[in-house]
């Protein structure tokens, strides 16, 4: 068994990233945003509920998004559409499924119940 664990670590070996080069995701906070925003870094914020399907189909384009060399340095905060109300009214967002894009405090893109990887890394990289 502990051969076949090896064996399969091995082969997974080269499709793993080094995490420095992927976007950091993590649960929004108040706080960690305005650091971030002082900061100057790209943000990305996806609003996502667990019940939402359009959530579902946008998450794996706004992960291939985050694998772009370009966002390396972009943090993505992640907000609960049922339970972080005040991150809700403090982004001005009324519905879950939102992706916004800001570089330090300018917001440069948002966009409701988008599906389209296209259209969804290209909104994700105006944060770049």
């Amino acid at each position: 068994m502990l051969r076949r664990t090896a064996l399969l670590a091995l082969l997974a070996a080269p499709l793993a990233r080094p995490a420095a080069a992927q976007a950091a995701r993590q649960p929004f906070s108040a706080a960690a945003f305005a650091a971030a925003q002082e900061a100057g870094r790209p943000i990305l914020v996806e609003v996502t509920a667990p019940w939402c399907p359009t959530c579902r189909v946008q998450r794996p384009h706004v992960d291939a998004a985050l694998a772009d060399p370009r966002l390396a340095e972009a943090i993505l905060f992640t907000v609960d559409f049922d339970s972080q109300k005040d991150a809700l009214r403090q982004l001005g967002v009324r519905q879950q499924s939102t992706l916004i894009a800001y570089r330090g405090r300018e917001e440069r893109g948002r966009a409701t119940g988008v599906t389209q990887g296209a259209a969804i890394r290209e909104l994700l990289l105006r944060a770049a």
